[in-house]
């Protein structure tokens, strides 16, 4: 029989072992480990684990668009977020970024090995407070369409919002990416203009609010 086969992927490298150490007890196998969201959607693509573990805080890029990339590419991958604070904002994000499972750093061990266990299903597991909003929000049609709206970021614009929210410029984001100068600027006036942010400051704590980064 095929072995289970997860990819863990946090910025901080105690939490990885502990979660590692965790999952072991189930007799699961770790087929990787990520720090960083770009370095976690290559290694999804490399080793296609049948869960990817994501924290949602990580550098260079969060984990809803990694779940999202991740997803594009593999879709027999499924994709269980860890977070250390809650938002329903956050929820919304990961579900439509095809993440499958939502669950709180305080959480319970039990509650982590019941969301594998769920995604080894192919079957969702949301933290108790994501259930409710879930219930309440998502199953009007209405509701959903309303929050889909015109002023939603692109994949490139969560990318480079999350860029200058830690603190790199213009030039060091074009070099990052590979984009011209004028484009990332571009791309900048848009997030700007989108969220109705008129500072770099105002970006920061847009940012840490919604969890992109850490404070």
């Amino acid at each position: 029989m095929k072995p289970f086969r997860i990819l863990i992927a946090d910025d901080h490298q105690i939490i990885r072992q502990g979660v590692k150490a965790l999952l072991k007890s189930a007799d699961w196998e770790i087929c990787g480990e990520a720090s960083t969201g770009r370095e976690a959607v290559e290694k999804a693509n490399e080793l296609t684990p049948d869960i990817a573990i994501l924290d949602i805080a990580m550098p260079h890029l969060n984990g809803s668009d990694a779940a999202r990339r991740i997803r594009q590419e593999s879709k027999d991958t499924e994709v269980l977020i860890l977070s250390v604070h809650y938002s329903d904002q956050l929820v919304r994000e990961i579900i439509d970024a095809g993440a499958s499972g939502y669950v709180l750093k305080t959480d319970s061990d039990r509650d982590l090995l019941t969301a594998v266990e769920n995604l080894a299903r192919h079957e969702p597991f949301f933290t108790s407070r994501a259930a409710k909003v879930i219930q309440n929000e998502f199953s009007a049609s209405e509701t959903l369409t309303n929050n889909r709206t015109e002023s939603r970021l692109s994949s490139r614009e969560r990318e480079i919002l999350q860029l200058l929210a830690e603190g790199n410029s213009n030039k060091e984001i074009s070099l990052s990416l590979g984009l011209g100068v004028a484009t990332v600027e571009t791309h900048r006036t848009n997030v700007m203009r989108k969220l109705g942010l008129h500072s770099i400051s105002d970006l920061v704590r847009y940012a840490v609010r919604n969890q992109i980064i850490e404070p």
